[in-house]
């Protein structure tokens, strides 16, 4: 059984930046996709990013792309998501996902605050 721990969260001025990182346990990590959701106050929660077993292919929302990049270490079971030129609007909980059954394995959520 896959269990997520996300970390990285926290206060932040908008344009500045932050690393999540999400680490992994349980099933062989290189076996499995990953993703990354966010869920703001109010709203129902949102795709982030993803990115292949391998790492090979990536995959952004548009509100994201160029800002953001989620990247793996399979020799740490970690996946990881670099926010730069944060904006108040990317505030939410920020949720890892392995692409794991019908509807994945989550982690607990990190929180991210970007003031303006």
């Amino acid at each position: 059984q896959v269990q997520l721990v996300e970390s990285g969260g926290g206060l932040v001025q908008a344009g500045g930046s932050l690393r999540l990182s999400c680490a992994a346990s349980g099933r062989t990590f290189s076996s499995y996709a990953m993703g990354w959701f966010r869920q703001a106050p109010g709203k129902e929660r949102e795709f982030v990013a993803a990115i292949s077993w391998s790492g090979g292919s990536t995959y952004y929302a548009d509100s994201v792309k160029g800002r953001f990049t989620i990247s793996r270490d399979n020799t740490k079971n970690t996946v990881y998501l670099q926010m730069n030129s944060l904006k108040p609007e990317d505030t939410a909980v920020y949720y890892c996902n392995a692409d794991l059954g019908p509807e994945g394995v989550w982690g607990q959520g990190t929180l991210v605050t970007v003031s303006s």
